[in-house]
């Protein structure tokens, strides 16, 4: 019996020893000296292809024409995750009832309107929410088109 304890202490001292050696290990730094990048880890996901943000000719916002002007909100530059649907009206001319996140009024929207940061066309307005449809480009170089529905939501 006293070679097994004398066994299993050893054996505990020698795990205690190793678990301790593991916590306190360097970082091990996989690119140091294999590129010039600081940090490689860091960078953009490089099978997403970049957003391009348009920009305005005019120095006021809601300026259509020379002599049109609107103060609508704007949309174009929101994600579609923070967008809500509040409501519909279907008839003739259809239309949407949305609220973006950090924009304080309603937004009225449109079929055939392009909204969101990848300008999502909305196909569709529906009773039950909207579809939009936004072109992408695949990692393989070729347009796809993306389906969205956005449901009506409290």
């Amino acid at each position: 019996m006293k070679i097994n304890l004398k066994f299993d202490s050893i054996i505990s001292l020698l795990f205690l020893f190793i678990i301790m050696k593991i916590s306190f290990a360097k970082e091990i730094k996989v690119f140091d000296g294999k590129t010039s990048i600081e940090n490689p880890f860091k960078l953009r996901d490089p099978f997403h292809s970049p957003i391009f943000k348009k920009s305005k000719n005019s120095d006021i916002a809601g300026k259509i024409s020379s002599t049109v002007y609107n103060d609508a909100p704007s949309i174009n530059n929101v994600k579609l995750d923070d967008i809500t649907i509040t409501g519909v009206v279907i008839g003739k001319e259809r239309r949407a009832f949305a609220k973006a996140k950090g924009v304080n009024r309603v937004v009225i929207l449109k079929e055939g309107m392009k909204i969101g940061e990848n300008k999502a066309e909305l196909r569709a307005i529906l009773p039950g929410g909207l579809i939009l449809v936004e072109k992408t480009v695949n990692i393989y170089g070729e347009e796809e088109y993306l389906e969205t529905i956005l449901p009506i939501s409290k």
